[in-house]
């Protein structure tokens, strides 16, 4: 499955900036690449900010209270995305910042293209992975949602069912045995009866209405076939 690029529309961006200028510039980048971008002036603004945001842009130099503080607080607080842009370039506040929980450390002057990629690369180290849904022919299997459909037409299954399905549709053709789906439907240790599979099984294959979808290879496991 292939990692999908972030959504930015839903990607609330607080920069925490006393000098309006820079602030205002950061924020109509910021809005014209797509996120949700505001910005407060102190220390105190950035740690009371509600909703909590997805990525902070901290500057150092803050008039109430010292940025390398704000940003041990804000880490203690939440796991959002942390990006010191400050003038101190020195080493000594790079470890400091990075040591107190910065994701990354950006000097200034810098471009905004540079500030985007760091930011891409920062929430594709602190979000989630979100799965592409699974296509095969008219069969779409969207593990975000946990819902399958046929031609269209939505299909419910239990939650073991979707497993198994899920699966088989990570990479249709393939043979899955087995014991790779116990595994990931039920448990690495299951000892129970190997039949409960073959049952779900059944009950998968009744409720797609495909026929043939579901080949089982006999002494090997299941595999999706049909078109691709």
């Amino acid at each position: 499955m292939q990692e999908l690029s972030p959504d930015t529309s839903a990607v609330r961006v607080l920069v925490v900036e006393d000098d309006q200028g820079i602030a205002r510039s950061l924020v109509r980048g910021l809005e014209r690449a797509g996120y949700a971008a505001r910005c407060v002036e102190t220390g105190r603004a950035a740690l009371l900010a509600e909703p909590v945001p997805d990525v902070v842009l901290l500057d150092l130099g803050l008039p109430d209270i010292d940025g390398v503080e704000v940003c041990r607080l804000l880490r203690r607080r939440s796991d959002l995305a942390l990006i010191v842009v400050t003038a101190r370039g020195e080493e000594g506040d790079r470890v400091t910042a990075l040591d107190q929980g910065a994701d990354d450390y950006l000097v200034k002057p810098f471009g905004l293209a540079e500030l985007l990629a760091r930011i891409r690369a920062v929430l594709r180290r602190t979000r989630p992975t979100v799965p592409e849904p699974l296509r095969h022919g008219d069969l779409l299997v969207d593990p975000r949602t946990r819902r399958v459909s046929v031609a269209g037409a939505e299909i419910a299954l239990t939650a073991k069912e979707f497993d198994i399905l899920e699966c088989l549709a990570v990479d249709p053709g393939r043979v899955v045995t087995r014991q790779e789906i116990l595994e990931r439907a039920w448990d690495a240790h299951w000892y129970g009866p190997g039949k409960v599979l073959d049952v779900h099984m059944a009950a998968l294959r009744r409720k797609l209405g495909r026929p043939g979808l579901v080949e089982t290879v006999y002494g090997r496991g299941f595999r999706l076939t049909g078109p691709s």
